[in-house]
């Protein structure tokens, strides 16, 4: 059984997906969207190889800790997801994961479009990664 992390967005989603051993996040995609419905159907099209037990989903609360509109979002993004697989799903505190991933591909030189492609996948994997810690 495995742990899908996501990073959701109104365009962009990055998905994330543990190890059997649950030790290790790993960056699967970013799935373009069109919203919320969309991307619940593209995120469980791009896991239904695995054997997945549970989701944990960003919840970008603001730096002092209050919700705001993009935690709003992912809320209902979760419960959707929630309603459609009935598997549980966690909101995860994603402060500074965006901000993490850009300095990451910085550091490896990813630039441009390419950057823009794969930074959703690298805040999924930093979701993902910091739950899987916290077990």
């Amino acid at each position: 059984m495995r742990i899908v992390g996501i990073d959701y967005g109104d365009v962009r989603t990055g998905v994330a997906v543990s190890d059997e051993m649950k030790f290790l996040a790993q960056g699967i995609g970013t799935v373009q969207n069109t919203g919320i419905d969309d991307a619940v159907k593209k995120v469980l099209e791009a896991v239904k190889e695995y054997d997945i037990e549970k989701f944990i989903v960003g919840y970008p609360k603001n730096m002092n800790g209050t919700i705001g509109e993009r935690c709003e979002k992912a809320k209902k993004f979760s419960e959707k997801l929630k309603n459609k697989t009935n598997l549980p799903v966690i909101l995860w505190d994603e402060r500074l994961t965006t901000v993490s991933a850009h300095r990451v591909l910085s550091e490896n030189n990813v630039r441009g479009k390419k950057r823009k492609n794969i930074v959703d996948t690298v805040s999924a994997v930093f979701i993902l990664q910091g739950y899987l810690d916290s077990l």
